[in-house]
Order: C-alpha cells, then sequence, then structure tokens
C-alpha cells in the first residue's frame, strides 16, 4: 500500500525567497534519509535540501528556476515503498538524471488540448485488485460527487482525454451548492436586499407600496435559476462524453465501487472498476442530539431554502456566514428572525470591525440577537416550537413558528465507505490530501469540504481541476495563497488572507490601511455609509498580508485583493492602479493611499516620529 509525503523546504535560516538552481532527482528514483533533493541559492550562499525520510519519488513540484520559501513543496514521495523498490535503489541513485523535470504550474485548456494523455509514473495497475475484472464496467476515472468540485474534477479530467464516471446521489448534478446552497440562497438574497432598499428609498423621496409576495412565484424564480444551472452541467457532461449516473457511491476495494440507486430500489446494483478515483462527498448540517428532527417545523439550510412559507416568528440557531444570511431572506420577506449565538460575537473567525456595521445593521431589522447564549431545549407544541434558552440576554423561554439550524456542516467521509480501499477517514468524517489531492492511497484523491476548511465552493473547483490533471499525468498541485470568504448578507462581508484577530493572537506584525465607506461617492450615492475597507502590510516589505471590507457587493472588490495578494504586490501597487470612479472598488485603493501616506479623498493626522 503506497503512503504518500509531501516533502517541503524547511527552515533555512533567515534566508527567503530562494531561487532552486538545480533538482537532484527523477521521479521513480529511491532516496534515502538526508539524499539531496534540489540546491537553492541566495545572495548569501547555496545549499542542498535534503529528505527528511526515505522513500520513492512519485512526483516533482519544482524546477530549476522557480523560488522558494521555507514551507513550499519540493517533490511527493511514497514512503511506503521504500523497502519494495531497494532494488531499484542503487542503480537509480548512482547514476546523475538526465531527465529534465516539468515545472509544477497547471496547463491552460488550450495547452492541455494539444497535449497527448500521458500515464503518470507512479499510475496504478488495477489489474492487482482481483474484484476489478469481475466489475460490470470499468473507467480511468470516477468521480463520486457531482458538486462544483466534482463536476469540475470530471470535466476537467474528460478534456485531458480520460474516460470518466461521475456519480451523484441526487437527480440533478451541482451538489449542494447548485441546488440546496450557494444558488438558491442567492437568489432569495437578491429578492429581500430589492425589498430592503425599496423600503429605504422612502427616505430620500419615493416611495412604494407594501410588497405583495406571492411565494409560489417566487419559490418558482429560485427553481428556475437551479434548474438554468443543473440542465446546463447535463449538457456539458453529455458534450464531453462523461458518463454520469445517479446513485449512492460505496468503495468495495482499492479499484472497485459499487453505485445503488437511490429512485428505483429495484434495480440492480452496479461493480464498477477504475484506474482513478476522485472523493468529492462533501458534507451535510450538523444536528444537535435531542431536538424534534421529525417535526417539519425544525429545518437544516436546505429546509430553509424549500420556501414552504414565511414564518410569522423564526429562530435562528448559530451566527455564522449560513445563519445571517438565511436571516436576511426571511426578515426581507417579513418574518420576526431571532439568532441565538453560542460565542460572543456574530460570525466568528472574521474581524470584529468587519462584522460590527452588519451587526449594528440586523440588529434593526431583526426581532432579537442574542449572543453569548445556548438553546438547551426543543420540544414541539400546538403552537410552535417551545425553546429553552440559557445564558446571555436571551430569554428563559420562548415559542417560534419555525427554527432553523444552522451551526455548522461535517463531512460526508464515513458514507462513502472510503476505508474499504484502504482510504483512512478521520474520526469526524474528514479525509487527509496532499498538495497534489491524493488521499494516502496514491490513486484516490479527495477534494472540497472532505478535505477540511473552508468548506467553500470556489476551493472545491480549483482542487479538483488538480487533481484530475494529476491522474492524467500532468504535474500540477495546489498552491493558493489565500482563499477568499464572503457573507451575502446585507450589508456583505468579505476577506482574504491574514485577519487582525489572527495576527495579533499570534504575534504576527503588520500595519493597516483602512478606508471608511462614508467618504465614498459611490457608497453614498447608494444611500449607504456604514461600509469599510481595509488592507493589512508587512511593515517591512510593504506587500499585502490580507484585506477585507464590509458593505453593498463587498464580495465583488475581495477578488482583487486576492490577485494581489497571489501576486506579491505591495500597497503602492494598489495605490498608484488606477481605478474607475466612483465606483466601490477604488474604496481598495484609497485604503493603500492611506497605507501609503498619500490620500486625499480624507483626512489623516501625520504620525509623529
Amino acid at each position: 500500500m503506497s503512503e504518500l509525503q509531501t516533502i517541503k523546504v524547511p527552515d533555512i535560516g533567515d534566508v527567503d525567497d530562494v531561487e532552486v538552481i538545480e533538482v537532484l532527482v527523477a521521479v521513480g528514483d529511491t532516496v534515502d534519509v538526508e539524499t539531496s533533493l534540489i540546491t537553492v541559492e541566495s545572495d548569501k550562499a547555496s545549499m542542498e535540501v535534503p529528505s527528511p525520510v526515505a522513500g520513492v519519488i512519485t512526483s516533482l513540484l519544482v524546477n530549476t528556476g522557480d523560488r522558494v520559501s521555507a514551507g513550499s513543496d519540493v517533490v511527493v514521495m511514497d514512503v511506503a515503498g521504500a523497502a519494495t523498490s531497494s532494488a531499484k535503489t542503487d542503480t537509480a541513485n548512482s547514476t546523475p538524471s538526465t531527465q529534465t523535470p516539468q515545472k509544477a504550474t497547471k496547463e491552460t485548456p488550450e495547452q492541455s488540448a494539444t497535449t497527448q494523455h500521458n500515464a503518470s509514473a507512479d499510475a496504478p495497475s488495477p489489474q492487482t485488485d482481483a474484484a476489478y475484472a469481475a466489475a460490470d464496467e470499468t473507467y480511468d476515472l470516477v468521480v463520486v460527487g457531482a458538486g462544483p468540485g466534482g463536476y469540475t474534477a470530471a470535466f476537467r479530467a474528460a478534456d485531458l482525454g480520460l474516460n470518466v464516471l461521475l456519480i451523484e446521489r441526487y437527480p440533478d448534478l451541482g451538489g449542494v451548492c447548485l441546488n440546496v446552497g450557494c444558488i438558491p440562497s442567492k437568489a432569495l438574497l437578491h429578492t429581500a436586499a430589492i425589498i430592503q432598499e425599496t423600503q429605504e428609498m422612502a427616505a430620500h423621496g419615493v416611495t412604494f407600496g407594501k410588497p405583495k409576495i406571492d411565494i409560489d412565484k417566487l419559490r418558482g424564480f429560485k427553481e428556475d435559476v437551479i434548474g438554468k444551472l443543473t440542465s446546463g452541467l447535463a449538457g456539458l457532461a453529455k458534450q464531453r462524453k462523461v458518463t454520469v449516473a445517479h446513485g449512492l457511491a460505496s468503495f468495495k476495494s482499492p479499484h472497485t465501487l459499487a453505485i445503488t440507486s437511490t429512485s428505483d430500489k429495484n434495480s440492480a446494483e452496479r461493480t464498477v472498476g477504475f484506474t482513478y478515483a476522485v472523493i468529492a462527498a462533501g458534507s451535510k448540517s450538523i444536528r444537535v442530539p435531542g431536538f424534534p428532527y421529525d417535526d417539519p417545523r425544525l429545518m437544516d439550510s436546505t429546509g430553509a431554502l424549500a420556501l414552504a412559507d414565511i414564518p410569522k416568528r423564526l429562530l435562528i440557531i448559530g451566527g455564522g456566514i449560513i445563519g445571517l444570511e438565511m436571516g436576511c431572506v426571511y426578515a426581507g420577506l417579513g418574518s420576526l428572525v431571532t439568532v441565538v449565538e453560542l460565542s460572543d460575537g456574530l460570525m466568528t473567525g472574521c474581524d470584529r470591525d468587519l462584522v460590527r456595521p452588519l451587526e449594528k445593521r440586523l440588529k434593526s431589522e431583526f426581532e432579537n440577537i442574542f449572543t453569548g447564549s445556548k438553546v438547551t431545549g426543543m420540544k414541539a407544541i400546538k403552537a410552535g416550537l417551545s425553546v429553552t434558552f440559557e445564558g446571555g440576554k436571551a430569554p428563559e423561554n420562548d415559542t417560534f413558528d419555525r427554527v432553523l439550524l444552522a451551526v455548522g456542516r461535517s463531512p460526508n467521509g464515513h458514507e462513502v465507505n472510503a476505508e474499504n480501499a484502504g482510504v483512512v477517514v478521520s474520526e469526524r468524517g474528514f479525509i487527509a490530501a496532499d498538495s497534489q489531492q491524493r488521499t494516502n492511497v496514491a490513486h484516490i484523491f479527495a477534494i472540497g469540504d472532505i478535505v477540511g476548511q473552508p468548506m467553500l465552493a470556489h476551493k472545491a473547483t480549483h482542487e479538483g481541476k488538480v487533481a484530475a490533471e494529476v491522474a492524467a499525468g500532468k504535474k500540477s498541485y495546489f498552491d493558493a495563497k489565500t482563499i477568499p470568504s464572503v457573507a451575502y448578507t446585507d450589508p456583505e462581508v468579505a476577506w482574504m488572507g491574514l485577519t487582525e484577530t489572527h495576527a495579533k493572537e499570534h504575534g504576527i506584525a503588520f500595519e493597516k490601511g483602512s478606508f471608511p465607506w462614508a467618504a465614498s461617492g459611490r457608497s453614498l450615492s447608494m444611500g449607504r455609509n456604514e461600509g469599510l475597507t481595509k488592507i493589512l502590510y508587512d511593515p517591512e516589505t510593504k506587500q499585502v498580508l490580507g484585506a477585507g471590507m464590509v458593505g453593498p457587493n463587498a464580495g465583488e472588490l475581495v477578488a482583487e485583493a486576492v490577485l494581489a495578494l497571489e501576486m506579491g504586490a505591495d500597497i503602492e501597487d494598489l495605490a498608484l492602479t488606477v481605478h474607475p470612479h466612483p465606483t466601490l472598488s477604488e474604496t481598495l485603493n484609497f485604503a493603500a493611499e492611506v497605507a501609503e501616506g498619500t490620500v486625499t479623498d480624507i483626512y489623516i493626522p501625520k504620525k509623529s516620529k
């Protein structure tokens, strides 16, 4: 059994961002502990990076000319394969490699279209699995789960020439995100925002009548959005000749799995053989023991998005992103919303200065927000769901028409029986993967929610591409410097990279530039002044370390900050970049100017020397 380990550049002293001047190993080499892998050179000296373990090189992740730092990925090694390959070691290591390593980058679709598929050096041999020979059908790659990560992996692999099977347990492709998550929630949030905006226009001399909500038509609008996207995915699968199967997947051996139909109980179980597999089985809503789950008035996010009715009073347990987004939806539609959150503030993990404007606005729109409080019991009665509370300013007891439980999500690692294939699944259901998305079993990959936080669709899609490319023999790996987070509340909150909270907790030096939207012409013309944009940067190099913004459409602004961090930009780069005026995007420019001391749109007193 393979045991893969990604070898990284160790702490190399007081130097950083050094150049790789020589790669000393090749794919297939067997190396011992302390065998030199690469040579790096700084302006002070050159040094070799030794291997901390013995094993067989399965992938090279660097090339001559690349620049690396402490923590950068160097190679992937099969540390379990060292013993079985020892016979080759002397020959492989005594002769210098003449192979020119391929740079560890990802190909563009245009490049991949003209590249002939090449099996990877460590391509598994499914014929060693007796169950594979007896399978009803076989594929190069099987993807379990058709959410954003899963369908991306399947489509990319098909583009690279692999014969692909995509398995989805539900009737439509798209997973939680498209069907009962990101997309329907944004459709309803848009509706709620329109209602709120028309109400607020009264203060500016434009008055609309009270909105009349046809809940069936509103639900139809949401379903129409979902339908367009899911049918589009089905069309893309057909165009790429990706085979789609609907049912529950369960691994049976390292190279086989079974599919049980969820729609036809009488249909026979299908056994599928595969050379590679990608586990993209996602996550599910966490349940709190003891709650009356047989009562439809207790909902998870899926139930809330079904929009069965508009409750007069709604309790949301959990003040995170999902709970607050759904609170904005139902408050906009007319419900009296109460939020109860165990921690001392809403949206833990986000800086308080970004959450503060949101919390202030929600307090005027929601019936109650109870922080530092928890639900200790719930029972169904004729009048609604009777809930008992403890802590904070929450009452001892109250009754609600509906309750939404939004306390987080747990991975589905145990639901596909990956252990039968030798994949290690943690007690909580997570599956560890390296930078190439490989699990401890070399030919099985894992992506998305199932590999850990953050549980976000845009992380899963990039991981899906990496897994597909590695399965197709490409030298690809996941190396994002940051993954942005967005709460599509009103106002929206977005952040990426280093946060002030994390920096202060871990003693990381930073400085910041902050620009209030009260000085933004675009924001004021929208009747909004509560926003804020800030940039965190390194005091010495001035490079961007993180950024955050709160205000209307903040989620559309954070991408520029992500690009700045990925490109190694500094605050001068952002300050000197000409942004269109008047826009919200220029608040990032203004925040950089605040950091630079060149801002003219607000007055910043000069710091005393």
